[in-house]
């Protein structure tokens, strides 16, 4: 005998799947500008909100002082920008403002709350959540997800089925998998239509092929990093870098990461090369050491370089270029040539990085051009949207992808209750 279907246990008018920050935030949205209409919102995780609760060290930088469209990738600026406008970030600094939760801000213009601990923020969203009457469900993980005649068919593998006339596919990406990130979202969008564009880590640290770090480990310092393909610069960035016991981490490090992981799906000749000095070029670099030979001849090489760098880093580059103990008075031309060269531009020697368990978030997933961004709503399947990670958008560090999470929501939440 034919399987008989299930039938429909409860009914919704729009149910989110997915309940971290952008499903959160879409449920908060839509149920403020629809009051009476009954939402869901379901997280596969027994715990809501895991990943809010590490972010940021613990702390959850929730947005920027300035967000722009230049501070993410993947997706075509315009539609960033577009999205972002809709909501912007001193948007999303009131709303938590509204939902008791103050910030101030640190470097770069980074945004934390006032009691510097991430529980803060999800409390308070879960709070809200609470307080327009969301049916927020945790455990209740989302096997399939079908179109219909009136709306959707959502089934659990409790064996409920939600019928529900809108979905939104909140469900991030793969990053801290131990957190509920298993990226299953994007096999439900492709059940849908949708292409993925294949993921990767991002704001992930480094692991490195030598072992020079070892006797590093917990220094930070500015720095460049130099990504070439094919010999040719692809990217360069600035930033401090943070030497540790498997590689190198620090934001310049994290930023990196994913331009060399998208680099690497394609290429196999893909290096990063390091500047301990940036703003220097080989030119003014050799003509400050020549200064230094002049007024200081008796100095070492290491001493004259600790003023410019740690100790250890220092000491580790005359090491490395065969300067070691050598006074400035002594060091030949070639050799000064050399450990110029090396302070600008040494290879980094990146093997892999630490993957999506150590990955702040998550590059690639569905492309925003089969997206209509003035609403988050699917081109493919009517009244599906999607926002968040799940998207082909990922920004750099500092509460970039905390932003787009709220704007993104913001846009479809809006779309959905018009």
């Amino acid at each position: 005998m034919p399987q008989r279907t299930a039938a429909i246990s409860e009914t919704a008018d729009l149910v989110v799947i997915g309940a971290g920050a952008a499903g959160l935030a879409t449920a908060i949205f839509y149920a403020r500008r629809a009051p009476g209409h009954r939402v869901v919102c379901l997280d596969g995780a027994r715990t809501i909100g895991a990943k809010i609760l590490v972010s940021g060290g613990s702390r959850c930088n929730v947005t920027n002082r300035v967000v722009t469209e230049r501070d993410f990738w993947g997706a075509p600026s315009r539609i960033v920008r577009h999205v972002l406008r809709a909501f912007p970030a001193e948007q999303a600094a009131a709303f938590f403002s509204e939902l008791g939760v103050s910030l101030h801000e640190e470097d770069d213009g980074k945004l934390f709350p006032d009691t510097n601990t991430s529980r803060t923020v999800l409390d308070a969203l879960l709070a809200e959540v609470g307080r327009l009457g969301v049916d927020l469900r945790s455990g209740e993980r989302v096997t399939a997800l079908g179109r219909e005649e009136r709306g959707f068919v959502v089934e659990a593998a409790t064996g409920t089925r939600y019928a529900a006339r809108a979905a939104v596919l909140a469900t991030g990406g793969r990053s801290l998998p131990k957190t509920g990130s298993d990226g299953f979202g994007y096999q439900l969008a492709q059940q849908l239509g949708h292409r993925c564009v294949a993921t990767t880590p991002a704001l992930a640290p480094l692991l490195l092929e030598s072992d020079r770090h070892a006797a590093l480990s917990g220094i930070s310092h500015p720095a460049a990093l130099m990504l070439r393909v094919r010999g040719k610069l692809q990217t360069r960035l600035e930033g401090a870098l943070l030497w540790t016991h498997f590689g190198v981490s620090g934001p310049v490090v994290l930023n990196m990461s994913r331009h060399w992981h998208r680099a690497t799906l394609e290429e196999q000749d893909v290096d990063i090369a390091l500047n301990v000095c940036p703003g220097e070029s080989f030119e003014s670099l050799e003509a400050w050491l020549m200064e230094q030979e002049s007024s200081r001849p008796r100095a070492l090489v290491n001493t004259v370089l600790r003023a410019r760098l740690p100790a250890a880093v220092a000491d580790a580059w005359c090491a490395a270029s065969g300067v070691d103990g050598v006074t400035m008075a002594h060091l030949p031309r070639d050799d000064r040539r050399r450990l110029v060269r090396a302070l600008i531009e040494s290879p980094l020697g990146v093997r892999d990085s630490r993957g999506y368990n150590f990955a702040e978030v998550t590059a690639g997933g569905v492309p925003l051009d089969e997206i209509d961004h003035t609403r988050m709503a699917s081109r493919l399947c009517p009244d599906l949207y999607l926002v968040g990670e799940i998207l082909d958008v990922d920004g750099r560090l500092g509460g970039f992808n905390f932003q787009w999470a709220w704007s993104s929501a913001w846009v479809a939440a809006t779309a959905i209750a018009r």
